[in-house]
């Protein structure tokens, strides 16, 4: 199972990886993207050592590019390794997905060949998935499309954690390898480009021949491409598109004639458009296809100048980012999910808690004589059992690293509800904020409807670890969360806090109703649970806390929290039991 503090580095990860594959689309040249790539695994995947080996013309691969150590940079930029012997280092040792990771037991074979190389001896490792100074990681970069043709190999060494990666870190550096082949694919591709817009400038008496050297770059291009009208009436209007971008958006070329960027671009991206500079400016926005949908690309412009009559037109490349933003979504989703049974972890639940909070003003307008639920003054941690802070940690550093950012990942469950808020000019600090509150604990139901929190404690799921292992255990747990979801509503919250602990947010229930969705929800845990074809039994129990506003997320989990210990006591241990 994950640790608490693992969606944590996750996030981490996520956010330095997200920062040098932007970094990768900035350099100018294909021998600075080249750098770039080698500079982001150091700066952002934790190896000290990295290189990059580019294929030549003639299928050989050269070292193109090298990061971490001057010395060893010096000794091994520009050789080459023939390209026999680079499909036998891609052929042995273990297959990580499309990495290929050579041990130091088996390494020793190719000390003699003629790949370039550099590293130190060192001592045999200490424990299984130590790294040895001879072991060899391969990250292969292929171009985009059915042929998965070659571009070159990254190969790294000496992580900084001493060990081998795990899947996390493999899959990282999987998705920078494929960043960076598309990095590589664009850079030869914009220096084409380049080429063939300064042979029209310069080349008056070639001009036929500039075109279509042009018109061939432009029309074949992988990516998709436009040229839009600059300046007067008709500014930024389409006039020419390629195939690819018409295939991306399901338009025909005479259809898109009619449009400019700003006609197809999503509604709430219009203003990042219009912040895109002309000459060397570059945006990832929504494109709106034919059949409604929209689509993640990356724009980048630059301008095609006339010798005669100054800047005439805008070359705007167009890539589809779509898959890109896919992945960076499932990426967020894994730091904010259990992985097991894939319900919204401690981090995510305390965020969406927390959305529901404010630190109200005792005398806040309209709310003056408000006390907290039916008790007099504010909240009081002694009144639910003594708890403080520090029921859990890390709730912060969890919320700012799914919002940082220049955007930041946004919950459905936000959305739903409706969450965040902003004070009005010259108005209180929370009047724009619906505030949470309790309805009453006493005997007769004074009709308020809060935010339930009920707190679940599995009963006799050690004893079914114990016994049959933890295999059985994780199905449990899975059926569980299953069973908790089932007997929710679409907009309540099932969260897996950590072991065989569950919360349940439920808005607009009173007192009665978060009883009887207790009653309901246990009643669902107890039915046998068949794991390979052997029946186990847990049974449950519930605490009932209510979140306020003025109370924090801590104190409200608290709350809940010792009264599921309350309830627990008073029920007789043979009904605790599990069958």
């Amino acid at each position: 199972m994950e640790t608490e503090s693992e969606p944590y580095v996750r996030l981490s990860t996520l956010r330095q990886l997200h920062t040098v594959v932007a970094d990768l689309n900035t350099a100018r040249s294909l021998a600075d993207t080249l750098q770039t790539v080698a500079d982001g695994v150091v700066a952002g995947l934790n190896y000290e050592l990295a290189c990059v080996n580019l294929v030549r013309p003639d299928g050989d691969l050269v070292v193109a590019a090298f990061a971490g150590s001057s010395a060893a940079e010096a000794l091994i930029t520009g050789r080459v390794g023939s390209r026999a012997s680079w499909d036998r280092r891609l052929s042995m040792g273990s297959a990580w997905g499309d990495l290929r990771f050579i041990p130091h037991t088996e390494g020793w074979v190719l000390m003699e060949d003629d790949v370039p190389q550099w590293h130190t001896d060192g001592p045999a490792p200490r424990f299984e998935d130590e790294w040895h100074p001879h072991d060899r990681l391969y990250a292969p970069m292929y171009a985009s499309g059915s042929g998965r043709e070659l571009l070159g190999v990254i190969s790294v060494d000496r992580p900084r954690n001493g060990r081998h990666p795990g899947p996390w870190g493999q899959e990282a550096l999987q998705m920078y390898a494929s960043q960076s082949a598309i990095a590589i694919s664009n850079a030869r591709l914009r220096s084409n480009m380049q080429r063939a817009l300064v042979r029209l400038e310069r080349e008056q008496q070639a001009l036929r021949a500039s075109e279509e050297s042009f018109r061939q770059a432009f029309e074949y291009a992988p990516s998709g491409m436009a040229i839009a009208e600059m300046g007067g009436d008709q500014h930024g209007r389409l006039l020419r598109t390629n195939d690819a971008l018409c295939r991306l958006l399901g338009r025909p070329a005479s259809v898109m004639r009619r449009y400019s960027f700003a006609d197809l671009v999503h509604p709430e991206d219009i203003g990042t458009l219009l912040r895109t500079s002309a000459e060397g400016g570059r945006a990832e926005l929504r494109l709106g296809r034919r059949d409604g949908t929209y689509v993640w690309v990356s724009l980048r412009n630059s301008v095609v100048a006339d010798t005669a009559d100054g800047p005439r037109f805008l070359l705007t490349h167009v890539e589809d980012i779509e898959e890109r933003k896919r992945h960076e979504l499932q990426l967020a989703h894994r730091a904010s999910h259990d992985a097991l049974t894939g319900l919204p972890n401690s981090a995510e639940l305390r965020s969406r808690l927390s959305a529901r909070l404010c630190e109200r003003p005792a005398q806040a307008a309209g709310y003056a004589g408000y006390d907290g639920g039916g008790h007099d003054g504010g909240y009081d941690s002694a009144r639910d059992g003594g708890y403080g802070p520090g029921y859990g940690q890390g709730h912060d550093a969890g919320h700012e690293a799914v919002t940082g950012g220049e955007s930041r990942y946004e919950s459905p469950y936000e959305h739903e509800h409706g969450f965040g808020f902003e004070p009005a000019n010259g108005a209180g600090p929370y009047d724009h904020h619906v505030h949470t509150v309790a309805p009453s604990t006493g005997e007769v139901d004074d009709g308020t409807k809060g935010l339930a929190v009920l707190f679940c404690d599995l009963d006799g799921f050690k004893s079914i670890n114990d016994r049959f292992g933890h295999h059985t255990g994780d199905a449990v747990l899975i059926e569980v969360a299953r069973r908790l979801t089932t007997g929710v509503r679409d907009g309540d919250t099932v969260a897996r806090l950590g072991g065989d602990e569950f919360v349940v947010l439920a808005d607009g229930l009173g007192a009665a109703d978060a009883a009887d969705l207790a009653v309901r929800l246990r009643n669902a845990i107890i039915p046998p649970i068949r794991v390979d074809g052997r029946a186990v039994r847990v049974g449950a129990s519930f605490g009932i806390g209510w979140a306020e506003c003025g109370m924090t997320v801590e104190e409200v989990l608290n709350s809940a929290d010792q009264r599921m210990y309350i309830e627990k006591r008073s029920r007789a241990k043979v009904q605790r039991r599990a069958g």
